[in-house]
């Protein structure tokens, strides 16, 4: 797909969700993506549903087909000598080399940074892993369950005195990748200046860490270890979602202006008044009491009737949107964010857009399928010359 990055050859190593998100941001961004799969099974998202079935009766992952549309597939054993060769040619023309294996994994292989860093000095190699290529548990293996529970955002989530939660996406897994593509465009950047290649090293225990907001000042400042707040926001208020009389909608009064506001739109301006909301901290001290007075005015309408009246007084507001209700939205729509794939077994493929959205470049209505397993082999090793 054109973009900024088109010239830019990515040879995809990855598996599962980490390293392949970053990759499918790079082909957003105009790359090209060479996916290198293992022989006969490919990568492991391939069996992980929700599958789709195609009229002939084979099964296809919805998974796999959400991180992996629009990039090239050729299967290699890295451990067989002709293969190897074919991989070695790609490096050569290579100006990325993403891999998300368990540390030390790739030195077995004897393509680890240090190896390659000589024979391809313009190669940036950029490792996604559990816990990054350094310290103690540098070797350890991870999914996203272990750092969400690693990294506090679990401890972070969910109702108060309720059961850990994870969180709702593979937050771990989709933060990691989003740092690993930042760290690749900067070394992308970088090379320009210096005409090296460099290693990026991504860790999802480290991204979660760097997702942690403002537990750690609150921490810190306090000496408090924060908890689950619900929907609630730790530092202002109201900050929530709230009950109306047939659902539920957010509300965002983040300011003194926006609280009396949104007083007056529910009609409780003496709400306004009170001393115990009178300022955002006397609200925090007070948050029970104000999210039972909300609810109160608000069992009175429809969540679309105050949705109207909080939007035309400028009080930040939404509704409470499920899937379904979001892939409706007309902003969401409009934004392109949900686009088609062109899948040939199974026609239109609704997924998942791309939220950066640049001035120069088109961001098109549709995309190129996702691969089958070693699909590009012939037309890659004739690329090749070999």
């Amino acid at each position: 797909m054109p973009g900024p990055l088109q010239g830019i050859l990515v040879v995809d190593l990855t598996r599962v969700l980490a390293g392949p998100f970053a990759a499918l941001m790079l082909n957003e961004l105009g790359a090209r993506i060479i996916k290198v799969e293992p022989p006969r099974v490919g990568d492991d998202s391939r069996h992980v549903g929700p599958f789709v079935k195609t009229p002939d009766g084979r099964t296809k992952s919805g998974y796999f087909m959400s991180v992996n549309r629009a990039k090239e597939s050729i299967a290699l054993d890295l451990k067989a000598d002709g293969d190897r060769r074919i991989f070695e040619a790609l490096l050569e023309r290579a100006d990325v080399l993403i891999e998300n294996y368990r540390g030390g994994t790739m030195e077995k292989l004897g393509y680890g940074y240090a190896q390659l860093r000589d024979k391809y000095p313009r190669l940036i190699y950029c490792g996604v892993s559990g816990f990054g290529h350094t310290g103690p548990y540098a070797n350890r293996p991870a999914y996203d369950m272990v750092v969400q529970a690693m990294g506090g955002v679990m401890s972070l989530t969910g109702q108060p005195d309720g059961p850990p939660t994870r969180v709702g996406t593979s937050t771990g897994d989709l933060s990691a990748g989003l740092f690993a593509t930042i760290g690749i465009v900067t070394a992308l950047y970088d090379r320009k200046a210096t005409g090296k290649g460099q290693k990026v090293d991504i860790s999802m225990l480290d991204s979660q860490v760097a997702l942690l907001e403002n537990a750690i000042s609150r921490h810190v400042a306090n000496g408090q270890i924060p908890g689950p707040l619900g929907s609630r926001h730790p530092s202002i208020a109201p900050f929530a979602v709230f009950a109306t009389r047939d659902g539920h909608i957010a509300i965002a009064a983040g300011n003194n202006e926006l609280f009396a506001r949104m007083c007056a739109v529910l009609g409780c301006e003496d709400m306004a008044r009170d001393e115990r909301f009178s300022t955002n901290p006397r609200r925090m001290e007070n948050h029970e009491a104000l999210h039972e007075q909300m609810e109160l005015a608000l069992s009175a309408r429809t969540s679309k009737e105050w949705l109207d009246a909080l939007d035309a007084a400028g009080v930040p507001s939404g509704p409470l949107n499920n899937v379904a209700d979001v892939m409706r939205d007309p902003q969401v729509n409009h934004r392109n964010m949900i686009i088609e794939t062109l899948d040939p077994d199974l026609g239109p493929i609704r997924m998942q857009g791309n939220p950066v959205k640049l001035s120069a470049h088109e961001d098109p209505k549709t995309r190129a399928a996702a691969p089958e397993l070693d699909q590009h082999r012939a037309a890659i090793l004739k690329e090749l010359g070999l």
